[in-house]
């Protein structure tokens, strides 16, 4: 189709592809890395190099006129390392669609056990004539009903109006964090700011940086946003990235302060797992969250199935058009297998913050090396 995708539209993609289930770990991030100083210090680091990089893409992408990551790499850099970023890029997505429904799972599961408070809080107890709330049944039900319809449609556009509940859950999320920070300190008689550990060492400071990679993560779509955006000038582009990173820094921060300023130590690698499972504005924030991690899972896959069809198709078969039906039948096969790979991990990792510490590392390559 032609390119049909407004500025606007760009924001609000790019923030959706960025404000994913990091922002669920950026208070433990600001713990781990010794305090609010110098976590905001590598933010703002990361962050010249993260507009950078999506500028140097918008770039790339428009000079070799390829449509998705890989492709630029591709053509910008040769064949060899092309296939280095694929084969990146497709374990990247991988863990992050496990990343994404570990969250949503641990979201279930904190739902079900404020709608059935008797029998799966104690762990113990009849949690017999409760099948139906287990974690890992929830979380199958929910891929096969909502997450594969979406994950279908071969285009990006469609998602521009779930990016926008997206966006919208995760300012929730973060006005939930201050204003609770704020209730809770009225309830207990100001209490001390925590003092972080001094143990604010460059290595602490370096330790976040998988974590802050992973949040402002939307290199992979970035791409793929551009080249679908109407108006493709250069100084746009960049216009576009400054701001969606500016309004990604703003929540992240307000998000990981008050979090950490809430918790101090004590704060769960992810954020929600922090307040109790019965308290309805948290409720809201989780059911929120989880809809709109639902909604980012399918730009992940599309990414994904992407990607594997290049690996797949050799060059010289790939300037043959597919027939319909045969594009329709890899496309249907490489959704479910990847759903189903995806959903088996997330039912076996207990933690979140392992896997996007390992998601992070992986994702700086995508930021820090492959636009260099």
């Amino acid at each position: 189709g032609s390119p049909n995708l407004s500025s606007a539209g760009a924001v609000f993609i790019m923030l959706k592809s960025a404000l994913g289930a990091g922002l669920l770990n950026f208070p433990w991030a600001f713990n781990k890395a010794g305090g609010i100083a110098p976590a905001v210090l590598v933010e703002l680091g990361s962050l010249v190099f993260l507009v950078s990089g999506l500028a140097v893409l918008g770039y790339a992408s428009s000079l070799s006129t390829q449509s998705t990551y890989q492709g630029v790499i591709r053509e910008v850099c040769g064949t060899a390392v092309g296939k280095l970023c694929e084969v990146c890029f497709i374990l990247n997505l991988f863990m992050i669609s496990v990343a994404f429904l570990r969250v949503v799972g641990d979201q279930l599961e904190k739902l079900c056990d404020s709608f059935y408070p008797n029998g799966t809080l104690s762990g113990e107890g009849p949690s017999l004539q409760h099948w139906y709330v287990d974690q890992r049944f929830t979380l199958s039900v929910l891929c096969v009903l909502v997450i594969f319809p979406l994950s279908i449609p071969k285009e990006i556009g469609f998602q521009k109006y779930s990016s926008i509940l997206g966006t919208l859950a995760a300012c929730y999320l973060t006005l939930v964090i201050v204003i609770k920070y704020h209730l809770q300190a009225e309830s207990l008689g100001l209490r001390e700011p925590p003092h972080p550990s001094r143990a604010s060492s460059w290595a602490s400071m370096f330790s976040v940086i998988p974590t802050i990679c992973f949040g402002f993560q939307c290199h992979e779509a970035c791409v793929a946003i551009y080249s679908s955006m109407r108006n493709q000038n250069f100084s746009h582009w960049v216009a576009v990235s400054v701001l969606s990173m500016l309004i990604c820094l703003l929540i992240y921060s307000l998000t990981g302060l008050y979090g950490y300023l809430t918790f101090g130590e004590d704060v769960a690698a992810d954020i929600l797992m922090s307040y109790p499972g019965n308290d309805a504005v948290v409720i809201v924030a989780r059911l929120l969250f989880g809809i709109s991690i639902v909604t980012i899972y399918p730009i992940v896959v599309l990414l994904g199935r992407s990607v594997v069809r290049d690996v797949w198709v050799n060059p010289k078969r790939r300037a043959v058009p597919v027939a319909e039906v045969h594009e329709r039948r890899t496309r249907v096969a490489l959704t479910v297998s990847w759903i189903a790979a995806t959903l088996a991990i997330a039912l076996f990792v207990p933690d979140i913050g392992k896997v996007i510490g390992l998601i992070g590392g992986i994702s700086a390559f995508f930021i820090f090396i492959f636009p260099g």
